[in-house]
């Protein structure tokens, strides 16, 4: 499979880059700021959260915390134990960040998931400011759909049920863009195989097992790549 098109001139725009996100980062944000709504919480507070803690499954988690009363300090921490993980994402990203303290500041600040996978897809010798701007716009595609969210929230008795799907597509996107800009296809299937093992092994915590799994299948990988 060829391996150019995440360098080609499209893939510099920070808009183009972003869109596939929008597509999921727009109905989950509509969802959250729905069910924050609902939930009793004032519109505007849901679109502070998207703007001020932006962290996707924890603001999910959030919801029910904060109607069974449940003080600050444990959502806050809840909320770092769920995106520890972006700690990692951060050290892989260490020599492309700006030099400009508030442009690095913030990239540390809205690296997600998707944001992360984006970037990782981006040629070495992409400018740090293409990378800032992808950062931004795809905070702003989530904030846009809280905002929507939190409105329709507070006019009308709907249900948005289904709209889920959207996160499932989203990845399984970012997935095919990550395997495009790669010349080995070993990730993929390192992946693929690490769930269903995972799954059979330890079922109660098989997302954490085969997360794990390719973790060590990827330091064994480099570890024989440099042995030859």
């Amino acid at each position: 499979m060829s391996n150019t098109g995440a360098v080609g001139p499209i893939a510099r725009s920070p808009l183009l880059l972003s869109i596939p996100v929008a597509v999921g980062y727009i109905p989950l944000g509509t969802v959250f700021g729905f069910l924050f709504v609902q939930a009793g919480g004032a519109w505007w507070l849901a679109i502070a959260s998207s703007l001020w803690v932006y962290a996707g499954a924890a603001q999910f988690m959030m919801i029910p915390m904060l109607v069974a009363g449940l003080p600050i300090p444990t959502i806050a921490a809840a909320t770092f134990v769920i995106n520890l993980r972006h700690v990692f994402y951060g050290l892989s990203l260490l020599q492309s960040l700006p030099r400009h303290p508030w442009a690095k500041s913030y990239m540390v600040f809205g690296l997600t998931d998707e944001t992360y996978s984006v970037l990782t897809t981006l040629p070495p010798n992409t400018p740090a400011a293409t990378r800032v701007w992808v950062t931004l716009i795809n905070h702003v595609w989530w904030v846009i759909g809280t905002a929507i969210g939190a409105l329709i929230g507070g006019h009308a008795e709907t249900s948005l049920v289904g709209l889920d799907f959207a996160l499932v597509a989203l990845f399984a996107v970012l997935a095919v863009e990550q395997w495009r800009a790669r010349s080995s296809a070993k990730p993929l299937w390192i992946a693929i195989a690490s769930y269903p093992v995972a799954l059979i092994t330890w079922p109660a915590h098989a997302l954490l097992v085969a997360i794990a799994l390719c973790v060590l299948s990827a330091v064994l990988l480099d570890y024989l790549s440099h042995e030859r």
